[in-house]
């Protein structure tokens, strides 16, 4: 389940397989052109950047956005048909992918509102579950998020830190947890350490 994932920093992911998916795109080195979907949690820079999403994009790409990207997202020139918008806890498909959004929001802090409606997603991939958490705390919605395999920031300041986030895991129990939203902005590689250092020996965390 992971030779087909890169993380490319920050809270960038790439799922290779019958369709290229990124995650919010941030900070890209590459310029390939080759995503299929492109899915993102909400509209702050380092999340929804224009010059990165640029670098994905071709013709065909469709974007997965929140509510409040729409214009953002036409005038990127994506066409009306490749722009599906979202709002949490909720199912959606695109062509033959399955995927489901979850609520990403702060408690106690201001940087990610419940009200904004921004999220995180749950993509099925040949019958494995990827939950991608988006900028969140521990809420009611994520604990009760079922997957394979989690995507969980472990930055703090704007996210959980890697205490909240190990606790969320042991909570979830994916097979295998992710560490992300660290090394650029906010947390360090000792972050992602001290996180697997408290998940569950029942779980496989993995540092990419």
């Amino acid at each position: 389940m992971l030779d087909n994932i890169k993380w490319l920093g920050h809270s960038t992911i790439k799922i290779l397989g019958e369709k290229i998916i990124y995650i919010d795109p941030y900070n890209l080195e590459d310029e390939l052109n080759d995503s299929d979907i492109i899915f993102i949690t909400h509209n702050h820079y380092d999340h929804f950047s224009h010059e990165d999403i640029k670098k994905c994009i071709n013709e065909n790409t469709k974007i997965v956005i929140t509510e409040d990207l729409y214009d953002e997202a036409f005038k990127l020139g994506f066409e009306p048909k490749n722009i599906v918008t979202v709002l949490p806890n909720n199912s959606y498909k695109i062509d033959d992918l399955s995927f489901d959004t979850i609520a990403a929001y702060n408690i106690g802090k201001e940087y990610h509102p419940k009200a904004n409606n921004w999220v995180g997603y749950i993509i099925e991939i040949n019958n494995a579950k990827y939950y991608i958490a988006g900028d969140t705390d521990i809420t009611e919605e994520a604990k009760s998020v079922k997957c394979d395999i989690a995507f969980l920031p472990v930055g703090g300041t704007f996210t959980m830190n890697y205490q909240e986030a190990s606790i969320l895991a042991n909570e979830i129990k994916p097979k295998i947890v992710i560490p992300i939203h660290y090394g650029s902005l906010v947390g360090t590689k000792d972050d992602t350490l001290n996180f697997k250092n408290n998940i569950n020996d029942d779980i496989r965390c993995v540092i990419l």
